[in-house]
């Protein structure tokens, strides 16, 4: 599959990692107080890291700020029946494993900033379609695989369009938990 992936524009990836340094030395305050609550308000680390499928099928580390309690993997599969969504991917509206820090920093998409080195490292792009998981990957139709010849981004399109659309449909977006 490698003939049909789908190559970065020189001008994209300048793009990319300009706007993501300048992005990080905003987020840098907003990160280390993120930090320091998450700390004072549970144990574990800081930093949650998951192993995301990017461009052309290759796995890599996606880094976000942790916002679930510490052992929140393990206690899956009690909630697995719960899912709220058809298909691979889990979801959970009021998922007991979030803690409250976490709660703010998924609504604001603070948890999100530390990809911005996945950004930098040049394993994820700012805008593209979100890295799947390597187990939904493994439940995709052939037709699913078209999504992993591109870059996976931060943030999607259409989270990013959701700023020149109307209000009605800004609402609809947020029902569905969406944040820009």
């Amino acid at each position: 599959t490698e003939l049909f992936l789908i190559p970065m524009p020189f001008l994209k990836r300048l793009v990319d990692v300009v706007g993501a340094l300048i992005l990080s030395v905003f987020a840098l305050p907003i990160l280390l107080v993120s930090a320091l609550a998450i700390r004072l308000e549970s144990r574990g680390g800081v930093i949650f890291r998951q192993t995301r499928v990017g461009h052309g099928g290759k796995h890599f580390t996606l880094y976000k700020l942790r916002t679930m309690v510490d052992d929140a993997e393990a206690q899956l599969a009690q909630l697995q029946q719960d899912n709220e969504r058809d298909g691979p991917a889990f979801k959970l509206q009021n998922d007991p494993r979030v803690t409250r820090v976490g709660k703010l920093l998924r609504k604001t998409c603070i948890d999100e900033l530390p990809q911005l080195w996945n950004v930098l490292k040049g394993d994820m792009t700012l805008v593209g379609p979100r890295p799947p998981m390597p187990h939904e990957v493994a439940e995709y139709e052939a037709w699913h695989h078209t999504r992993l010849l591109c870059k996976g981004g931060l943030k999607a399109v259409d989270d990013v369009l959701v700023v020149v659309r109307d209000v009605a449909f800004r609402s609809q977006r947020e029902d569905h938990g969406s944040c820009l």
